[in-house]
């Protein structure tokens, strides 16, 4: 039954959108067509979005495909984490409300809980979001 299903999660992180894809596995990770290692040019990214597959322990049992699409490293990274976690909790479906649900041990960590902070609109007469002309008395 859960052998040969598929587990799908959305995620969002400044203006990157990833559609990940789980399936049981070896650990593989692809993003858009390429290895993980060679996408994210820093180890910290990459351990990243590894976070809740580490804190659930699957690490080596999902092999993971990733559309991504907008932003830089990071909110790449932070929405590819978020689409993991999602699709964990689709695979855990049926355990909620447990000690030892993904659910539990995601939502502690601060998984699931998407990321709102984006990059805050220029506005008339400034010259950045809030950034003012210098002031000049004479």
């Amino acid at each position: 039954m859960k052998k040969d299903r598929v587990f799908v999660g959305t995620g969002r992180r400044k203006t990157s959108v990833a559609q990940v894809r789980m399936v049981p596995g070896k650990g593989n990770i692809t993003i858009n067509g390429v290895d993980v290692k060679e996408f994210f040019p820093y180890e910290t990214n990459i351990m990243d979005l590894k976070q809740p597959l580490v804190a659930t322990n699957n690490e080596n049992t999902f092999d993971i495909t990733v559309k991504v699409n907008g932003g830089g490293f990071t909110g790449a990274a932070g929405a590819i984490r978020l689409g993991i976690a999602r699709a964990l909790l689709q695979y855990d479906e049926g355990n909620e409300g447990k000690e030892d649900s993904y659910r539990t041990i995601l939502k502690r960590a601060g998984f699931i809980t998407r990321d709102a902070r984006i990059k805050e609109r220029k506005k008339p007469g400034l010259k950045a979001a809030r950034r003012a002309p210098q002031f000049s008395k004479r």
